[in-house]
């Protein structure tokens, strides 16, 4: 009994230095302006949730400071048991990078339609005939990665990157970004110039349900523009009842969302503006900057995935090693995988991470 406090307490004190270690990397991008660094990351690391992308940023960064890693910035994340699936195994001496991990437990009831009649059923225990089982999130522990350059063996095959020149779009994208729009009811108007929309590069009319955007620019500009605009279709608008009431806020938001949506398609997002962090994380009355950049971040990482996941087209890596089934893995182990995609959706929108 002794041993299994002693264990819940270390998991407990070890899932507050994480919580910690979050909260002081949500507060750097408060008081820095490393926003739109944090955005890119997580464009190339989308397979986990932003909260998981700021620890595994901030802890690879320590090791490059140490030494342990060859470049600042990680390249493909995964578990001990999942490299050693690709044949390749954490170097001796090599430390993982904590992040927060759903635990599930399952749950059964005969009358699936009240909320109050869910048990939970315990390790190896059957249903009842007649009874529907379902998965449900209890919490969190801590779950370790490490980074490809933290281990060796058999080589990863690289998928073909997009490359683009300057000012070039990835085919597909602009249809597929315009069909979301119209999707979401609004009609798209194409205009000879910024004149006929108050000298904005594009604009959502939420009375008229239209969104403009200039063709006078090229043709990666117009698709960045288009990606704005369908960020305010998204997230914005007086039928949304969680749209921020802050412009400043809003701006951001749409602007982030595509940078995101950008920077898993390979365009250069240094045109891309966003302002200074604490310029519109302060201006929210009532809320720290801390929280409104937090739940800035979910908002923008939400509506990403969801254009990112309609999209037909070829995007860069997601920061999970090519090859790497995470899902059979975690089966294979009886638990599910670390941020598998139903879990970690579902532990994003409970929990936020």
């Amino acid at each position: 009994m002794r041993t299994q406090t002693r264990d819940v307490e270390a998991r407990e004190a070890k899932l507050d230095a994480l919580h910690q270690k979050l909260t002081d990397s949500v507060t750097a991008l408060v008081t820095g302006d490393d926003w739109r660094g944090a955005l890119e990351f997580a464009a190339r690391f989308r397979s986990r949730s932003f909260n998981n992308t700021l620890l595994i940023y901030s802890q690879h960064n320590a090791a490059y400071q140490e030494g342990r890693v060859p470049s600042p910035v990680p390249t493909y994340v995964a578990g001990f048991k999942q490299w050693l699936s690709l044949n390749r195994h954490v170097m001796k001496g090599q430390g993982g990078y904590a992040i927060l991990a759903p635990v599930t437990a399952r749950f059964a009831s005969a009358s699936p339609e009240n909320p109050e009649s869910w048990r939970r059923l315990a390790r190896g225990e059957k249903p009842k005939w007649g009874e529907s089982v379902r998965s449900r999130l209890i919490g969190l522990k801590p779950a370790h990665v490490w980074d490809i350059s933290q281990t060796e063996g058999d080589p990863i095959p690289e998928p073909p990157r997009p490359a683009l020149l300057r000012g070039q779009a990835p085919d597909g994208l602009w249809d597929g970004l315009a069909d979301q729009i119209v999707a979401a009811g609004f009609e798209l108007r194409l205009v000879s110039s910024s004149r006929s929309i108050g000298g904005a590069n594009g604009l959502t009319d939420y009375l008229t349900h239209e969104v403009s955007v200039r063709m006078d620019m090229d043709d990666a500009a117009q698709v960045k523009t288009l990606a704005h605009e369908l960020g305010h279709v998204l997230l914005h608008g007086p039928d949304n009842i969680d749209a921020v009431m802050h412009r400043g806020v809003a701006e951001v938001e749409a602007e982030s969302v595509a940078l995101m949506v950008g920077a898993a398609h390979g365009l250069d997002t240094s045109s891309y503006t966003v302002p200074y962090v604490s310029t519109w994380a302060s201006d929210v009355p009532g809320k720290p900057p801390v929280e409104v950049v937090q739940a800035t971040a979910d908002r923008v990482r939400a509506a990403s995935l969801k254009i990112l996941d309609n999209l037909p087209t070829a995007k860069v890596v997601d920061g999970t090693p090519p090859g790497l089934d995470r899902d059979s893995i975690g089966a294979q182990r009886g638990t599910p995988a670390v941020d598998a995609p139903a879990a970690r959706r579902q532990t994003s929108e409970a929990l936020g991470i």
